[in-house]
């Protein structure tokens, strides 16, 4: 083979990985990894979390040098010191952890590092003009001149993903980009991939939810364990051939069995006529019963959050009332809530949650002071007992010195909803219970659900993932435009059924 039909087969691979490794002092993280992806293509990479995929990707970006193997790029070495030298190459990373700069603008944050200039001075005309037209092609319409900090999570998980599509690059890697994202937004985002696709550009898709991916990739590749275990040809693979493949076992069921409450029980949530003081939502009204799971879906924008948020005091209603056990709940604020027996799971577990910095311990007494120093004297030993008891009941893997922040997404979320739990409520919220978590981490959410509500609890589902909320709830409450558009029962939600609701 000549030098030129060499050079022009290696373009065509565009990004080899070759045995590439990773190691942090003694602890590997990679092992070998043999990777190919061609211009044009969708390459979905999957595992649990903690499987290596991350890693992956911040080798490729420039966020972390290889300790073994080498790369090669559009027919060249690679070997990016930076994430500079990744995106001079051509070769964007969208992170999993949003990375926005809160009191910048959604066009600064869109353009940051790269602000188009016209005589010596940032062009404000030509850079929110640009950043109003990707956020429109994703659905998101918010003036570009909007405060980051004034979006909801959704909202901001757009704007990264607009920043990433501005980029102009020839290989995006995109880590969990429509975790926060509803089936709308969802659709756009694959709209735009499936555009650049077709001007060469490749990508890297990593995600949990694993119906998208026969929808947009066109290979898939399994990690496990920092091993790469299979790769497929086609992304027409059975759902459960990759769980397995993911997890190393059989996972023969996803959603537990939960039987329904009794018929003739009477309501321990009842709200009505509730609407939001900033006319997020108007004259919602439902009940949920003691052992029952009431999902809560819609398209993102349509008052899901604000709904919840303000159920649990978090946000201000203008009229309309809140019941647990038929007795009013003051909603002046969170405390009144919680006083009566509500407790809120946020979306935003690491920035509404958790401390990461601090361990699983102190993570859990807070909020539970009550109960971990009765008499009003707080001690570690104290402390840690509590945290041990509830790192065995939520099946947590960490040990109660340990910091949040080294955890996995899956135990990050365990410790918020064991947070919430040890306070002995009446009725659980979880708001995106299973965002950014893999399907086994998953599988033990939803465990917990079911749990709570053979406890006799009234729990609420929000979630994004429509599956997750058919799968898990006795009856769904369809939200559009900030209006309760109907309750379906479990016999007749459905994709179609819920969907057309949320698009009324």
């Amino acid at each position: 083979m000549t030098t030129a039909a060499k050079q022009a087969e290696q373009l065509e691979v565009g990004l080899t990985l070759h045995r590439v490794g990773k190691q942090y002092g003694p602890i590997t993280v990679l092992t070998g990894i043999d990777l190919t992806l061609r211009p044009g293509e969708v390459l979905a990479l999957l595992g649990e979390n903690g499987a290596g995929k991350s890693t992956v990707a911040s080798i490729i970006s420039g966020l972390v040098a290889p300790s073994t193997g080498s790369m090669t790029w559009r027919g060249a070495p690679y070997a990016p010191a930076a994430p500079a030298d990744a995106l001079s190459a051509g070769i964007g990373l969208i992170h999993q952890e949003m990375r926005l700069l809160p009191d910048l603008s959604i066009a600064e944050n869109v353009f940051v590092g790269r602000l188009p200039m016209r005589g010596g001075r940032i062009d404000r005309a030509a850079m929110n003009a640009r950043a109003a037209e990707q956020l429109k092609r994703l659905g998101l319409n918010v003036p570009p001149t909007t405060l980051v900090r004034h979006l909801r999570v959704a909202a901001q998980q757009q704007v990264e993903i607009a920043k990433a599509l501005t980029l102009n690059a020839k290989l995006l890697i995109f880590d969990e980009p429509t975790a926060a994202l509803g089936l709308d937004e969802t659709d756009r985002l694959f709209e735009q991939i499936r555009r650049l696709k077709g001007e060469g550009v490749s990508f890297i898709y990593i995600s949990h939810r694993l119906d998208e991916i026969p929808r947009i990739a066109d290979r898939v590749a399994v990690i496990r364990d920092g091993r790469m275990v299979a790769t497929h040809d086609t992304a027409q693979v059975p759902t459960k051939t990759l769980v397995e493949q993911m997890v190393g076992r059989p996972l023969d069921r996803m959603f537990p069995t939960i039987d329904p409450p009794p018929l003739e029980t009477a309501p321990l949530l009842e709200v009505d006529g509730l609407t939001s003081a900033r006319g997020d939502f108007a004259d919602v009204s439902f009940s949920v019963r003691p052992g029952e799971v009431f999902g809560l879906a819609g398209i993102i924008g349509a008052g899901r959050t604000e709904l919840v948020r303000a159920i649990s005091g978090a946000d201000p209603v203008s009229s309309g009332t809140v019941k647990i056990n038929g007795q009013l709940v003051r909603l002046d604020g969170p405390r009144d809530a919680l006083s009566r027996g509500v407790v809120l799971v946020p979306e935003d577990r690491k920035g509404q949650a958790l401390i990461l910095p601090q361990t699983i311990a102190d993570n859990l007494a807070l909020g539970n002071y009550a109960r971990v120093a009765p008499s009003g004297w707080i001690s570690r030993a104290r402390t840690e007992d509590f945290a041990r008891q509830a790192i065995k009941r939520f099946l947590i893997k960490g040990t109660a010195g340990q910091r949040v922040g080294q955890l996995s997404g899956g135990n990050q979320q365990k410790i918020v909803i064991a947070k919430s739990i040890l306070r002995d409520p009446k009725v659980v919220i979880l708001d995106e219970p299973t965002r950014g978590i893999d399907v086994g981490a998953r599988a033990a959410i939803y465990q917990i659900v079911a749990d709570l509500a053979r406890e006799g609890m009234a729990v609420i589902v929000v979630s994004s993932d429509l599956d997750e909320v058919l799968g898990l709830a006795h009856r769904v409450m369809v939200l559009s435009r900030g209006r309760n558009r109907g309750v379906l029962d479990r016999e007749t939600a459905g994709r179609v059924s819920v969907m057309e609701l949320a698009t009324t």
